[in-house]
């Protein structure tokens, strides 16, 4: 039995009594019952609410898992000579040191050496050696002291 189940059994067991509602103790419990039957109506109308809320958001839930399929999709079923996406290039992602937002960089972007950060545009430079050692074919290493 719920509770709008409840506070009718109880209605329906004060009118069977034939309270007097003109004594002290009757107008007493009348409003005590009555008062009781608003707020069993104003619950039941707020779990109606929160029934309904809780299947839009099972929906958008849904959908939205939906949307993260084809935005997160991992691999795809093609030879790669489409615009899927597969062969991007990786990008690395670094803080400023002024907002500390952060940024995500392309290869190109590194390689051009320094970039003004989106946010605060603050000049950024990279500056970065190889340390490869000539092991690599970056060209950078090939140097040797004499």
């Amino acid at each position: 039995m719920d509770i709008c189940e409840k506070i009718a059994y109880i209605k329906g067991l004060t009118d069977g009594l034939d309270l007097d509602k003109t004594t002290t103790e009757g107008k007493i419990l009348s409003a005590v019952i009555d008062l009781l039957s608003d707020i069993t109506e104003e619950i039941c109308d707020i779990e109606d609410a929160c029934d309904d809320m809780s299947e839009q958001i099972d929906a958008v839930d849904e959908d939205l898992a939906n949307l993260e399929d084809v935005v997160y999709e991992d691999g795809c079923d093609c030879d790669c000579d489409c615009d899927c996406g597969c062969n991007d290039d990786e990008l690395y992602e670094i803080e400023c040191p002024s907002c500390h937002d952060i940024i995500y960089l392309d290869e190109d972007m590194i390689d051009e050496g320094s970039i003004v950060c989106p946010n605060c545009q603050t000049p950024l430079e990279f500056d970065f050696d190889c340390c490869c050692d000539g092991d690599c074919d970056c060209g950078q290493g090939d140097e040797k002291e004499d």
